[in-house]
């Protein structure tokens, strides 16, 4: 043990712990952030994939229809 008094101590305890505190509580609001973000893209990716699924069928063009490649 160092030769601090244990109200230095305790006092340089309570920083640090306040410290990582506050590092928690902002990786857990970047954290939620994030998952919003991906909620997101996720949910635009969905409507790009459907919007596409709908051009193709009023162009007439389905992938199933196509032959396949020449090397089958």
């Amino acid at each position: 043990m160092s030769g601090a008094p244990m109200s230095e101590r305790l006092a340089d305890l309570e920083v640090r712990l306040t410290f990582i505190d506050d590092s928690v509580s902002s990786l857990a609001d970047a954290d939620a952030m994030m998952s919003r973000r991906l909620m997101a893209l996720e949910q635009a990716m969905r409507d790009l994939r459907a919007e596409l699924a709908s051009i193709r069928t009023a162009l007439g063009d389905d992938p199933h229809d196509e032959p396949p490649p020449p090397h089958y």
